[in-house]
């Protein structure tokens, strides 16, 4: 199985409305994420790629025009906008484009990373 993953980095805020007051993530924050979409294939195309990164340009202007800056929230339509919630989110855009999307990620900190795959 051939593998390919491509990295996408964004700020924005968000809010996790029913978390216990003295939650921190229950206050407005943000953060600056990191996304890393992967694709996953048996075979490779014509030119010897899963995809050519350059298709997955639609992901980093979808980020830069409705996500980066924003209240993820408001974006989003949920009161509790997670990074696993995030995952599915980016998984199903990516998956609708390019059927051999296989797995999200998303880090909120340097240490931490949430995935949805199949």
């Amino acid at each position: 199985m051939y593998q390919i993953s491509k990295e996408f980095h964004f700020s924005a805020s968000h809010q996790l409305i029913g978390l216990p007051d003295e939650h921190q993530c229950a206050r407005l924050h943000g953060h600056n994420y990191i996304i890393v979409v992967e694709l996953s294939a048996e075979q490779l195309n014509a030119h010897g790629f899963i995809r050519d990164y350059f298709e997955l340009a639609p992901l980093k202007r979808y980020i830069d025009d409705e996500i980066d800056h924003r209240h993820l929230n408001d974006v989003l339509g949920d009161d509790c906008v997670t990074a696993e919630q995030m995952c599915k989110h980016f998984f199903d855009w990516c998956k609708a484009r390019w059927p051999e999307t296989t797995a999200v990620r998303v880090s909120e900190t340097p240490k931490t990373w949430a995935e949805y795959k199949v």
